[in-house]
């Protein structure tokens, strides 16, 4: 079998590295280091600057303490002191990645092209960027990420969970820290609602407060020597009732799973009261909730069991293999091999409310151009027939018609990625990204087109129609593109989904349109001299009305639009005349890039409690969720 032909999957956690080689008969394997499934993610640095990983960190640690790191998982901008001298912690992670590498080269035959990385729901940006270019250091090719949340959801359902569309599972990760989160299964894959993380909920806690209640040692070597030891001892003890734990300068002690409970029942209280917390950040009822599943490496204790159900009210499961889950959940997401036709889970119809938010915005755009084109103010007194148009129109027009198609976005990325003729199946990130930009700049052809043909049909040169037309796209396909780029890194998902986050406020497209068509009409009518009064009150009746669609796209609360409404539909009531509408255009244009750039920022760069995806990494007294882009608490 061609070594190219496997998909590597990496878990690198906070204390513990796992990986796995998939083949495409469906096979796997685990990579074994020092005889173990599992190797230790923490780092040594030699005299020379060469890197010891691994168990073979932990015995050098013996001799020189100062030049072990055993947690070399950090903030994206951290740097380590070592020794007198600075390192930089993703050399120690591209270390432990390379030793990977090599293992995995060795089983494959060769070099292994599609490599995938586990990583925490709640790092942002940042902490990928660090963890690609940590791998790109050890000579990985570019990996896919993987959440680790997602990866053993897909775990379970390659080992035959039922986990139908639209169920929504927990997965407590609790390996060095604790990371729990919550996830809904779509019918293009798995969404992360929220994710808390608690460095102090998991293996690391535990191995402290073990420690703690042992004989302590004078020596920092000797307490990285007890601290290995304890680490044996609690593996040891989820098998046996009892362990002997030597004691450098002292006597062996003698430790039960009675004392192991002692010291980590608080920890696995703290881990489910994250579970808690993480239910009610992504706004689910604790009834809808189809399981509560475990992994990691602590999750074996079989204290886990009974403290989850005793503080959650929710019966844990644990994972089958709870060490590589979230590897071998990695391997299987998304997994294609040449002669395997792709899974294609067809998109269900989209409700009613949203095929409206897709047509009112398409039929506005229609209107407002052709009524545009077949009421101009003509004058044929000279040899060169001139009329004078209604830029606004054509300005709203095309911001409506690149809305329409954003609308569409996420529907028209489902039915890109259902092709099969393509030979390149999209993952469910690639569907949305690929259906927001394809859809946007959609929308500016649309705007171009109607410029080209009002010129034709006008008679007048193409440059003012297209400024008019497509300048007022700009800011909407400048956020387009950032959307799309979050969506294929799956930095973060909108409360709601993609789908909802695209839809914009049907009651500002009717206020808005009702309202230039007014104004049109009046200007247009003013050649009558027996009706200027009632035409003038029209005229301000369709200023009104685009005031109001201009502060419906600015304000979402009710009591808002209500008190900021009146006054600032009056004032734009005052700017109607025909030399105006460009104004008004350019002044609802403005609010809809701002609609989106409020949007962008409370739900995607810094989402409030309602909407939020939090992670966390908060202080051990009482943890709390915070941004995604902070540091995550680590799983190993």
């Amino acid at each position: 079998m061609r070594s190219g032909q496997a998909r590597l999957a990496i878990d690198y956690g906070s204390a513990t590295t796992t990986a796995v080689l998939a083949w495409p008969d469906g096979s796997w394997s685990p990579l074994l280091f020092d005889g173990e499934p599992g190797m230790p993610s923490a780092a040594f640095v030699a005299d020379g600057g060469s890197v010891l990983t691994g168990q073979r960190a932990w015995q050098a640690a013996v001799a020189d303490p100062r030049r072990f790191v055993p947690r070399p998982r950090r903030p994206a901008d951290d740097r380590l002191s070592v020794a007198d001298g600075e390192v930089v912690p993703a050399d120690l992670v591209a270390a432990t990645l390379r030793r990977v590498a090599d293992e995995a080269r060795v089983v494959a035959g060769g070099p292994v092209e599609d490599v995938r990385l586990v990583v925490p729901a709640g790092w942002g940006p940042r902490r990928r960027m660090w963890l690609r270019h940590a791998a790109h250091r050890a000579g990985l090719p570019q990996p896919r990420l993987v959440e680790a949340p997602v990866a053993v959801a897909s775990h379970l359902l390659a080992g035959g969970v039922q986990l139908p569309v639209g169920s929504v599972v927990v997965v407590c990760d609790l390996g060095g820290g604790a990371e729990v989160s919550v996830v809904r299964r779509s019918p293009v894959g798995f969404e992360v609602l929220a994710t808390l993380a608690d460095a102090d909920a998991g293996g690391d806690a535990i191995d402290r407060a073990l420690t703690a209640a042992l004989p302590q040692p004078e020596s920092a070597s000797d307490q990285w020597v007890l601290a290995a030891s304890v680490r044996t001892a609690k593996h040891a003890l989820t098998e046996h009732p009892a362990v002997t734990v030597p004691v450098p300068a002292g006597p062996a002690v003698v430790v039960n799973s009675l004392v192991l409970e002692q010291a980590a029942r608080p920890v696995l209280a703290r881990a489910a009261g994250l579970v808690r917390d993480a239910v009610a950040a992504a706004e689910v009822a604790p009834a809808a909730v189809a399981g509560l599943w475990c992994t990691g490496g602590a999750a074996q204790m079989p204290l886990v069991a009974d403290v989850m159900a005793t503080e959650t009210g929710f019966t844990p499961l644990l994972v089958h293999d709870p060490l590589l889950a979230a590897a071998r959940g990695a391997a299987d997401a998304g997994g294609h091999y040449p002669g395997q036709a792709p899974e294609v889970v067809p998109e269900p119809v989209p409700p009613i409310r949203r095929a409206i938010a897709i047509a009112v915005p398409g039929f506005a755009s229609l209107a407002m151009v052709s009524h545009m084109l077949l009421t101009p103010i003509w004058n044929s007194g000279h040899l060169r027939p001139w009329a004078i148009l209604n830029w606004g129109e054509l300005a709203m027009a095309s911001v409506f018609a690149v809305l329409a198609c954003l609308g569409a976005g996420t529907v028209l990325g489902s039915a890109l990625a259902a092709r099969t003729d393509t030979g390149l199946p999209l993952s469910p990130r690639a569907q949305v990204a690929t259906g927001i930009l394809a859809a946007a700049w959609l929308g500016v052809a649309v705007a171009g087109m109607y410029a080209v043909v009002s010129s034709q049909y006008i008679g007048a040169e193409l440059a003012p129609f297209l400024r008019w037309a497509l300048l007022p796209t700009v800011p909407l396909l400048v956020v387009a593109a950032v959307l799309a780029l979050i969506a294929a890194r799956q930095w973060r998902t909108p409360s709601g989904g993609w789908s909802e986050f695209l839809a914009f406020p049907i009651s500002s497209v009717v206020a808005a349109t009702a309202g230039m068509l007014v104004i049109q009409w009046s200007v247009t009518a003013a050649r009558m001299p027996d009706m200027i009064v009632w035409l003038d009150l029209a005229g301000r009746g369709g200023g009104l009305l685009m005031g109001i669609g201009v502060i419906t796209a600015l304000v979402s609360r009710l009591t808002l639009r209500l008190v900021l409404g009146a006054p600032f539909a009056i004032l734009i009531a005052t700017l109607v005349s025909h030399r105006t509408t460009g104004i008004l255009a350019v002044i609802y244009t403005i609010a809809v890039a701002m609609w989106w750039l409020s949007r962008l920022w409370t739900r995607i760069i810094h989402p409030g409690p309602a909407t939020r995806r939090p992670a966390m990494n908060p202080p051990p007294a009482a943890p709390q969720p915070a941004s995604t882009r902070g540091v995550a608490g680590g799983v190993g």
